[in-house]
């Protein structure tokens, strides 16, 4: 999930407003001239655009090699971290057989840098501004009319990664008419269960192997329920010191070239991470963490579901997907797990995220 351990502060970035009077919203959906076409001629797309999702300017970009083929969205962790920035390394080979769409979710990324007019990131602005766990699902599903619309298909592929797979879960069960089939990676389930499972594991592993430091910081902020944001934090950083010596075959996170020559990565990632950070965990326990819960809303979807997990991951535990795998009631479901892999996306993960793609293809668009 990506979560930082940091404690917000009052920071300055000039660009801010300049950047926010720029932003150019597209308010009408246009539908792309070659998507309704029956032409065998393949049309490639690459647009990145702000679109007015829920009254905010939204950025999302569509890549593909050919606009007929099926679309896919993808719904990004975090909170507050936006793949966008990340397509050329980590998706361009999925782009030969799906439209591949990133959304920068309210309060991330260039959503953030559109929303916000003030060129500081305050305390006021993190309490005062609304974000919700129903808000983002909402947005969710006007992105998904969006782009049928756009691209002219009756259903869109999503597809989450921890905090997105909790949104695009929610998605899913509100309107499952949308979607062809949903594919989850590091499925986050029940924050209170995933969070309590992941110190437990983390623990017993610090014991085995006498790790005083990560001991002494667990002791200290004991098990969750937490009420300082700052124990979440705490937690990641050792669950990702763990991982990474267990986990192989690791992507590299390497920024698009768009993203260099604009944004630095202050501006369009810190910032939305703080902020998105602090709205999930709330100053006193208080936030969108205490709405994740799947296994008490969503565990009837009405169509395929499929889910890839870590086996070594430490933050949502294969524990509590298995748990909720096992209750899900669906047209057809499978879990598929990736053995030397932990929370954060890996070679292996992306592969296989890539074969379900194609393999859902086959079975479940092509026939229609």
């Amino acid at each position: 999930m990506n979560l930082k351990g940091r404690f917000p502060i009052i920071m300055f970035v000039s660009l801010f407003s300049c950047f926010s009077n720029q932003a150019q919203v597209k308010e009408k959906v246009v539908l792309h001239p070659s998507c309704p076409s029956e032409s065998n001629i393949r049309i490639e797309l690459n647009e990145a655009q702000y679109v007015l999702i829920g009254g905010v300017p939204q950025w999302i970009t569509i890549k593909g090699k050919d606009c007929s083929n099926p679309v896919v969205l993808m719904v990004h962790g975090g909170p507050g971290i936006p793949l966008s920035k990340y397509h050329d390394s980590l998706f361009q080979d999925f782009e030969e057989n799906f439209t591949i769409v990133h959304w920068d979710q309210r309060g991330s990324g260039r959503t953030y840098l559109a929303q916000f007019e003030s060129e500081e990131l305050t305390l006021d602005m993190i309490t005062n501004t609304k974000l919700s766990v129903d808000l983002l699902v909402q947005d969710g599903l006007e992105v998904s009319d969006y782009l049928r619309n756009r691209l002219g298909q009756e259903k869109i592929i999503i597809s989450g990664s921890s905090w997105g797979s909790f949104l695009a879960t929610k998605m899913v069960h509100m309107a499952p008419n949308k979607f062809h089939f949903y594919i989850g990676l590091s499925q986050l389930v029940n924050g209170s269960k995933n969070y309590a499972e992941s110190y437990k594991k983390v623990k017993t592993i610090a014991v085995e192997r006498d790790d005083k430091a990560a001991l002494a910081i667990l002791n200290k902020m004991g098990p969750p329920r937490w009420s300082h944001p700052s124990s979440f934090g705490k937690l990641r950083r050792i669950i990702k010191r763990y991982e990474s010596e267990t986990a192989s075959d690791p992507v590299q996170w390497k920024v698009s070239k768009a993203y260099l020559s604009e944004f630095s990565d202050a501006k369009y990632s810190m910032f939305s991470e703080e902020f998105s950070f602090l709205k999930f965990t709330g100053f006193n326990g208080d936030g969108m963490i205490n709405d994740v819960a799947l296994d008490e809303c969503c565990t009837h979807l009405k169509i395929p579901i499929y889910i890839i997990q870590g086996h070594k991951d430490l933050l949502t535990v294969p524990k509590v997907t298995k748990e909720f795998f096992e209750e899900i009631v669906a047209s057809e479901k499978e879990y598929i797990q990736i053995e030397n892999s932990g929370h954060d996306a890996n070679i292996d993960m992306l592969r296989m995220q890539l074969d379900m793609l194609k393999a859902g293809t086959a079975k479940y668009i092509k026939k229609e």
